[in-house]
């Protein structure tokens, strides 16, 4: 039996498709064919002609016959064929067009004939390999035609790592289907938002002559492109799209594509100030964003969201995805991929942020998926003043994308047809796959990196090159005007039209006193009024009754009986059930998730991520326990009778940066949700800082964004050495001015139950930042009654109950942890004469309830503030600057470069120090 037979009843389309299932999974082919497979694969890799030698190596056997050995050669040549096209559909990016001034520096591959077995020959042969490019069976010049059509002009692919064989023949039968057609109609509008593009962009030069814009010239395609995806996006169902971008742009974009008034834009020029109240300072024109309706050429409303950003460019990323994840949660929940996040980058940025790579990370994660971005990159080839080439070491900027196997699009700005092709193509993928796609628009950059600067000092022979090219909306008119679709009337009633609306919006512009103030999402906020100190320091009825708490507490403490636990887990839930139900001593954790289940009765949502939240890193949390043999997931706080809100608790990815931006959007976006954010040590918000000082402490003054996002960060000296002691309140109370947030140092779990309730439900948002404890989480001092809960209420100032007014000589301030530990000095010394003020919160400093508790003590001649922070860290300095009721000594540590020591001897020893200082005034 002719042992090559099967080769004789088979169809070469047949072998095209076996042969892909070969390359993808190997052992999924039948054992002959996959010995065919790697015996052709060996030939081509060892042999100068592989098709030669493998019909030779065939041929030479005494089974096959010369039918065969023909048909042999001819399934070959199928063969070479098919890899050509496979070589094309994986390295043709590398040899496209996208460029517009220059070729790009990549390596080029070798897709000669000779390289795959082929000929000059071969050119006229008819191959049936060309129906897996969606062709009739034709000759391999043209199949290679339409393979250098596909993959190799303005526009071109990557996609060949995606490791899913089914979104690769997604790819490759959308992106290779005939291409998209822009009837004549679509064709004038694309001309129409070109027009719009240049003209602002060529307006503003003329009126504002060398004020910076971080113009788009070079990119001018982006408007047509953005404007064709979000009428397209409508079309697919999308309702709100949320955008993120940075400067380069960013004018043209809010005007032609978000329709911010351009009067509005030119107030902002002519540097008026706002018509907004005190308190609101307002930001760069390059930095505001904006929310709108629009309406598509077909007539549907799309709600679109330009985030308010700063210089820190890539931040943004994260506060988009966020404010898409609230909105899926809240509104969306049963169609999620209604939202459509879209975020606009630079080439520099893109690949120098680590930010990006956070954000790109999070993308497929629980909780953080936002059913796919669309990432856009406007590549100008230049980073300030930085060539490509000392810019990032990858090929490609958009390189991050192979992270979650997203496909990339690289097109040539000049094509705006291949641009807006390239978007659609995006949506698609987005829509289809809910998942990643990058858009990588190269461009140029026609000025400096602002419009004052010259870009001739270190890219002069670039800027030669840009002096000497035509914009891409001379590009597209030349090509309309050669097809006849327009003539040169059409285009200059187009223009004179737009610089009409221009020159009415200016005139109007200058008739005004102030710049208008438009609120970013401003509905989303119906009923919620900026707060100044006084709101801030204001007594709330924060109790529950004890009914509401008692049955929330019997949910809590009662594990699922038909389910099986760890015996830590079922004594850890029985010890909850204790302290409540007999012992009337509630510590932090039960405190903590009873302010939560309180908050999710009333109606409001709690959302909380971080690094190892659902346990806590401290295993004090258990707001999720697992089952022991199938680790299912139980959160009993979404099992309370009266239940009105959600629970959404998330292990984060180990990062702090892009995470603290999502849920800095996420609460940005939805005030009735208490979103907190949990660094796995305090000092861990480090990696996160430039979210507080760019966004959490400005964004109220900035951009008239309230926010109530809840930081916990884990703060205390247990001698656990510099990195886990301090979350460095130092630094959060020197960014605290103008009512901008709260930051809390809490004592007690029924404080702090007050503390999450009042944060929700005041008819204001600010950030709070809260040093939370690690030893207080089981120390025996700090538990509360349950009357504290019912009865009680936040307080600002706790007074010391255990001394007698008169006998105080010594009153001393402080605050967290440090108070149990003086408290336990006192009563070793036998001292009564010295009273512990504890302040709850530092900011805003509540002057008034000090002042109270200070006029008890008519005896004192000594006011302290104590720390176990060093000197020059803590609250120290904070309370020199805002404190002014009495003079303070100090009593701590001296000032140290390091939060605190390595040696646990040393650091007990400094420690003890400090405590020593409290009680002996010479010391």
């Amino acid at each position: 039996m002719d042992r090559y037979s099967f080769l004789n009843a088979a169809h070469t389309a047949f072998f095209a498709d076996l042969y892909d299932q070969y390359l993808e999974s190997p052992d999924s082919v039948e054992p002959s064919w996959r010995a065919f497979f790697q015996g052709f694969d060996f030939a081509n890799e060892y042999n100068d002609g592989p098709v030669e030698q493998l019909s030779q190596a065939y041929t030479s056997s005494k089974s096959v016959s010369g039918d065969s050995s023909a048909q042999l050669g001819q399934i070959q040549k199928e063969f070479a064929v098919l890899r050509l096209i496979d070589a094309y559909r994986t390295y043709g990016h590398l040899l496209t067009k996208t460029n517009p001034l220059r070729d790009r520096n990549v390596e080029h591959p070798d897709l000669s004939l000779e390289k795959f077995g082929l000929s000059q020959a071969d050119l006229n042969v008819n191959f049936e390999a060309a129906k897996t490019i969606q062709l009739p069976t034709t000759t391999l010049g043209q199949i290679i035609a339409q393979l250098e059509k596909i993959y190799c002009t303005t526009l071109g692919i990557e996609y060949k790592y995606i490791t899913n064989e089914s979104t690769v023949q997604w790819i490759q039968d959308h992106y290779e289907a005939t291409e998209a057609k822009f009837d004549n109609e679509e064709k004038k509008e694309i001309l129409h938002k070109l027009i719009e593009a240049v003209s602002f962009e060529n307006f503003l030069n003329t009126k504002y002559v060398g004020q910076k814009r971080f113009s788009l010239e070079g990119l001018e395609a982006a408007i047509p492109a953005m404007d064709f995806l979000m009428d397209a996006a409508a079309e697919k169902g999308v309702e709100e799209i949320v955008v993120g971008m940075a400067h380069r742009g960013r004018l043209n974009v809010l005007a032609n594509v978000f329709k911010k008034p351009a009067q509005d834009i030119f107030a902002e020029f002519d540097g008026k100030d706002y018509d907004a109240v005190e308190g609101f300072d307002g930001d760069v024109k390059y930095h505001l964003g904006l929310t709108s309706t629009r309406k598509t050429r077909s007539g549907k409303n799309i709600h679109v969201n330009l985030t308010p950003n700063p210089s820190h460019l890539e931040t943004v990323g994260a506060v988009i995805e966020g404010i898409a994840r609230a909105k899926q949660d809240t509104v969306f929940v049963d169609q999620p991929a209604k939202v459509l996040p879209i975020a606009l980058h630079g080439d520099a940025a893109i690949s120098g942020q680590g930010i990006v790579y956070e954000i790109v990370q999070m993308a497929k994660l629980r909780g953080y998926n936002t059913q796919g971005t669309i990432h856009v990159v406007l590549n100008n080839q230049v980073g300030f003043t930085t060539n490509y080439t000392d810019g990032r070491s990858s090929t490609y900027s958009t390189d991050i994308a192979k992270v979650t196997q997203s496909p990339v699009l690289h097109v040539n700005a000049d094509d705006t047809e291949a641009a807006v092709r390239a978007f659609l193509f995006a949506l698609d993928y987005r829509m289809h796959f809910g998942t990643d796609v990058f858009i990588d628009l190269v461009g140029y950059r026609k000025y400096g990196h602002n419009e004052g600067d010259e870009p001739k000092f270190t890219q002069p022979i670039l800027y030669k090159l840009i002096s000497k090219h035509p914009n891409s909306r001379n590009i597209y008119n030349a090509r309309l005007l050669e097809d006849k679709i327009v003539d040169d009337a059409f285009v200059k009633s187009l223009e004179q039209q737009y610089k009409d609306v221009l020159e009415q919006e200016l005139s109007t512009s200058r008739e005004g006193e102030f710049a208008k103030v438009r609120t970013f999402m401003e509905e989303n906020w119906e009923g919620f009024h900026i707060a100044d100190r006084d709101k801030m320091v204001a007594d709330y009825d924060t109790k529950i009754s004890k009914e509401e708490l008692t049955s929330i507490a019997e949910v809590i403490t009662e594990l699922p009986g038909d389910k099986k636990f760890i015996n830590k887990v079922k004594k850890l839930i029985g010890d909850r059930k204790t302290m409540f139900f007999e012992k009337d001593a509630l510590d932090w954790a039960m405190g903590e998730l009873l302010a939560y289940g309180s908050l999710l009765t009333e109606g409001y949502d709690v959302r909380m991520s971080g690094q190892d939240v659902e346990r806590g890193t401290f295993s004090h949390r258990h707001a999720v326990v697992k089952t022991e043999d199938t680790e299912e997931p139980i959160i009993l706080l979404n099992q309370l009778k009266e239940q009105k809100g959600k629970l959404r608790i998330f292990n984060s990815l180990l990062a702090e940066y892009a995470v603290l931006g999502f849920e800095y959007g996420y609460a940005l976006t939805n005030p009735n949700t208490l979103t907190i954010w949990e660094a796995q040590f305090g000092d861990f918000s480090n990696g996160a800082q430039i979210m507080m000082d760019q966004y959490i402490s400005a964004a109220e003054d900035k951009w008239s964004n309230q926010n109530g996002i809840v930081m916990l960060l884990p703060h205390g000296y247990e001698n656990q050495g510099a990195e886990h002691s301090s979350a460095r309140l130092e630094r959060y109370l020197q960014l605290c001015a103008e009512s901008n947030m709260f930051v809390t140092n809490i004592t007690t779990p029924a404080n702090f139950f007050h503390l999450m309730r009042r944060q929700m439900i005041t008819d204001f948002r600010k950030p709070l930042i809260n040093m939370s404890p690690k030893s207080l989480l089981r120390h025996p001092a700090a538990v509360s009654s349950i009357s504290e809960f019912t009865d009680g209420k936040f307080q600002y100032v706790i007074d010391d109950a255990n001394v007698n007014a008169a006998d105080v000589k010594s009153v001393v301030l402080c605050s967290g942890k440090f108070y149990y530990d003086l408290v336990a000095k006192r009563e070793e010394l036998g001292r009564k004469d010295i009273a512990f003020v504890r302040i709850e919160q530092l900011f805003p400093l509540p002057i008034e309830q000090i002042a109270e508790v200070f006029a008890k003590y008519t005896n004192a001649d000594d006011y302290v503030w104590a720390q176990e922070e060093p000197k020059n860290m803590g609250a120290y300095s904070h309370m020199l600057m805002n404190f002014d009721l009495k003079p303070l000594r100090y009593a701590g540590n001296q000032a140290f470069s390091a939060p605190a020591s390595g040696s646990s001897v040393r650091s007990k020893k400094r420690y003890a120090e400090a405590i020593a200082k409290v009680f002996d005034k010479n010391l």
